[in-house]
């Protein structure tokens, strides 16, 4: 009794499938067990991971080929022969796949970033040769085109160590300024998250009909509480701008 070759090529086919599937994720799962001990970045953690991917799905396709006795190097012609249809079907994902590569080499964030880009802003949380992922504060997860990022302007909130809380005020008239700007220094100097250094400032703006516009700069260390600290200081100077108070 004779076994049919075409069976014996489908299990082994499956074999390549089923092995290329157990090595990715053990090596991924090195990777992320290496990555806690040595403190890598979690950046280069997910760009091992992609590479270690996408290197497997190429050792188990030319595996698959060889077994159905196809000649690899000649689908390497025809698809040379092909590249000009393919390279223009598949411009925006070559394109995302070198912008991916160019933000990784340029280290314009990371992930654990937060940053803004068309108005969405978010925590990076995957960083990828294709997309980048991040999450907004509400808790929506947003995939963008790393082609975008070269295309538009984007801003890195967390690059530095430490952020500005402005807050926009409106001084009477009925108030000294000296005095008054001294308080609002003294008031900002009090919150428990603001840094010593930099040190809270006021910069006066304009003079207007209702009073003097000012900006009350605190800087702090955590980016991501920006808004809710921002409205803890406006809750703690409204006394004094409006009673005339410091309580």
């Amino acid at each position: 009794m004779t076994t049919d070759p075409l069976y014996m090529d489908l299990i082994n086919v499956a074999i390549i499938l089923i092995a290329s599937f157990i090595i990715t994720k053990g090596a991924m799962y090195i990777v992320k067990r290496c990555g806690s001990r040595f403190c890598f970045e979690p950046t280069l953690i997910q760009v091992l991971d992609e590479i270690i991917k996408y290197f497997m799905i190429i050792v188990a396709i030319t595996l698959v080929l060889n077994e159905f006795d196809m000649d690899v190097s000649a689908i390497v012609l025809s698809l040379g022969i092909a590249g000009v249809a393919v390279g223009f079907a598949a411009r925006d994902t070559l394109s995302n796949f070198i912008s991916g590569i160019f933000i990784l080499a340029d280290k314009r964030f990371k992930v654990g970033d937060i940053i803004e880009m068309s108005s969405q802003k978010g925590k990076v949380i995957k960083l990828g040769f294709r997309v980048t992922t991040i999450k907004t504060p509400d808790n929506k997860i947003i995939t963008i085109p790393n082609s975008t990022f070269s295309k538009n302007v984007h801003g890195n909130y967390t690059a530095l160590e430490t952020r500005r809380v402005g807050l926009e005020i409106n001084i009477p008239y009925e108030l000294e300024l000296e005095e008054t700007v001294n308080l609002l220094v003294e008031i900002a100097s009090q919150c428990k998250w603001a840094l010593s250094e930099p040190k809270p400032n006021v910069l006066i703006k304009e003079m207007t009909d209702t009073g003097i516009k000012a900006t009350l700069n605190v800087w702090v260390s955590d980016p991501w509480k920006v808004a809710s600290y921002r409205s803890q200081l406006a809750l703690k100077v409204k006394g004094l701008l409006v009673g005339g108070d410091v309580g």
